[in-house]
């Protein structure tokens, strides 16, 4: 992994298993600094657009949630110009087409299933964290 400071990371998953999971890959690798986490749509959108919150460098957000759906979530961050910069990978179960094509259309930064074993978490998370370290964190290029 390379060498720089943990993140600090907002969860957004309504199912605790995952999200001890989420975190327990995370504590291995010493990836996150802090996690917030909540648990639905609408909790998510009021820590983003809390002045008061910290703002997190990168969200981890479920598509399934309880009162407000991921892709609202997804949507509402990346049309906020306040938080349009934040890296937002939506980290879900679902597989289906549309899913992946609709958060993608809605400038989700990366698309990832969630693994079906705990081993799988690990390999996940690292994954995660290589995006952010190789296409988060780069400067844009200059515009031509």
């Amino acid at each position: 992994m390379p060498d720089r400071s943990p993140l600090r990371i907002l969860l957004v998953e309504d199912d605790a298993g995952d999200a001890l999971l989420v975190a327990d890959a995370l504590d291995t690798f010493g990836l996150a600094e802090s996690i917030f986490h909540v648990e639905d749509g609408d909790q998510a959108l009021t820590f983003l657009q809390d002045a008061s919150s910290p703002r997190p460098d990168l969200v981890l957000l479920d598509l399934n949630l309880p009162r407000v759906s991921g892709h609202t979530v997804l949507s509402a961050v990346k049309n906020d110009q306040r938080l349009s910069t934040i890296p937002v990978v939506v980290f879900s179960t679902s597989s289906n087409p549309d899913d992946v094509q609709a958060s993608y259309g809605s400038h989700a930064n990366a698309y990832v299933v969630k693994p079906q074993d705990i081993d799988g978490y690990d390999e996940v998370i690292g994954a995660i964290y290589r995006f952010f370290d190789e296409i988060a964190l780069r400067s844009p290029a200059p515009a031509a």
